[in-house]
């Protein structure tokens, strides 16, 4: 009788493994239902907005040449990054609607903490944060013509992760520039997130933060992996936002406070970011 019943049982959890449903490929976190990218998409991307995108990279670089080796204060190059932007923009049909920003003191220098998810991010923030800012940027961009003389020149923060002792003059004119009322922008995660999902941060992500005293703010880029993720130079074009949350205070914290003010900072976006659209984005 014991071995009917054990019989009976294992055909049982045999049925019941049949039955299981297979995992499929993990949708992207974003991704509109319904909606695929063929073909004609790929064509509209390698034939139009790639050389486009290219086009106005080397031709606007090398204008912003000349005028960068004046330019101490950056404004010019900022202006020369943002018309970059805004012609990417309009070039990859892709509007963006952004929300919280109403509600940031944007006068104050703050330190907006934004997740990775695509080189499109770029575009986006010179575009929509409507003020110039300094952005914190790993040192391996610098190899890339161009761009990466564009990012030294203007006076971005170039940090070594290799070699973090070689970036102390970098942090040192950060803080400065935090205190004399320049805003930064920082990539906590320190890279593109290959699969569109939050990644951890580097650990001293809000040093510069904290050592200037000043306020964070949460911000996150939703849609942008899905318009290009990484590998590829198909951009498909969608609606995009950008979602801003309330600041988080770093006033009298030190060093030792780094993981705590992490752990907030990336709760708040993650938030955000995975928060439900009233409109599918």
């Amino acid at each position: 009788m014991g071995s009917v019943q054990e019989t009976n049982s294992s055909v049982e959890v045999e049925r019941g493994a049949e039955a299981a449903p297979v995992a499929g490929p993990r949708q992207s976190p974003h991704a509109i239902a319904g909606v695929k990218y063929g073909w004609l998409s790929r064509l509209r991307s390698y034939l139009i907005l790639d050389p486009l995108i290219w086009l106005y990279t080397l031709v606007l670089g090398l204008i912003a040449l000349p005028g960068g080796l004046f330019d101490r204060s950056g404004r010019r190059l900022h202006w020369f990054s943002r018309t970059w932007s805004w012609l990417i923009m309009k070039t990859i049909l892709s509007p963006v609607k952004v929300t919280g920003l109403d509600k940031i003191d944007t006068t104050k220098p703050l330190v907006y903490a934004v997740n990775h998810a695509s080189a499109m991010d770029i575009p986006v923030l010179y575009v929509y944060l409507p003020f110039q800012f300094r952005i914190v940027f790993k040192k391996e961009l610098l190899v890339y013509p161009v761009v990466g003389w564009q990012l030294k020149r203007s006076g971005q923060v170039c940090i070594d992760q290799q070699k973090p002792t070689n970036s102390i003059a970098a942090i040192r004119s950060a803080v400065k520039s935090l205190k004399a009322g320049m805003p930064l922008v920082i990539y906590p995660e320190g890279g593109r997130t290959p699969d569109g999902e939050i990644k951890p941060f580097l650990p001293g992500a809000f040093f510069l933060a904290i050592k200037a005293q000043v306020d964070i703010v949460p911000v996150a880029l939703v849609g942008t992996y899905e318009l290009l993720p990484m590998d590829t130079y198909h951009i498909k074009c969608r609606p995009l936002e950008m979602r801003v949350g309330e600041p988080i205070s770093t006033t009298g914290m030190t060093v030792r406070d780094l993981e705590t003010v992490s752990a907030k900072v990336r709760k708040a976006i993650e938030d955000l970011y995975y928060a439900k659209s009233p409109d599918p984005v």
